[in-house]
């Protein structure tokens, strides 16, 4: 839903934009504008100086009109952190081969990754979470290595168990996953 209130809400916007950026850009290139536009001409300004300071004495109206832009910036910015931000995935649909179908926890799932993830030696710490669809899923993993593991091998044991065992667990045809490996670092420590 949120998507389609992204597109609607783009959408409006731009529209807008382009409707009175063309007609400014079309007055300011020679046309003619219509009687009730706000500029009448080509030499005309945005705002006269009657207009600038017909409130300037009134006390409501600077308290007000700073109180509508800071709340248009933070609509904006909560509009660019929801566009922006990863979805995390609630629920897996797991084909339970009768038709029915179950649903599967994503946190459980994502538990059951990272614990996994983190089991073999080498292995300081593992996050995982899920993203995409809920019949088709995508796996976020994070793995914190010691500084002795080879990060090729600590891939390869990923793939081989962690992954593959959550994807047979949840009878996915497919897991797609984004593997960050990070190494640990330790603090030297004074020897006497």
């Amino acid at each position: 839903m949120i998507r389609t209130v992204n597109r609607v809400l783009l959408g409006l916007v731009g529209l807008v934009l382009l409707v009175v950026g063309g007609a400014v850009l079309a007055v300011g290139l020679g046309a003619s504008p219509p009687s009730w536009w706000i500029h009448h001409g080509r030499h005309d300004v945005l705002l006269s100086t009657a207009e600038r300071t017909r409130w300037r004495d009134d006390a409501w109206w600077w308290p007000t009109v700073l109180a509508v832009l800071a709340v248009l910036v933070l609509l904006a910015l909560w509009w660019l952190v929801a566009v922006l931000r990863r979805r995390r995935l609630h629920e897996v649909l797991v084909d339970t081969g009768d038709g029915a179908g179950a649903l599967l926890r994503g946190r459980a799932l994502e538990g059951a990754l990272a614990a996994d993830a983190a089991r073999p030696d080498g292995v300081a710490h593992a996050h995982a979470h899920l993203t995409g669809r809920r019949n088709a899923p995508e796996a976020h993993v994070r793995l914190l290595l010691e500084p002795h593991v080879d990060p090729a091998e600590a891939l390869d044991r990923l793939t081989a168990e962690a992954l593959t065992h959550a994807r047979d667990s949840a009878a996915l045809p497919a897991l797609p996953a984004e593997v960050r490996l990070r190494t640990a670092k330790h603090k030297a420590g004074r020897v006497s």
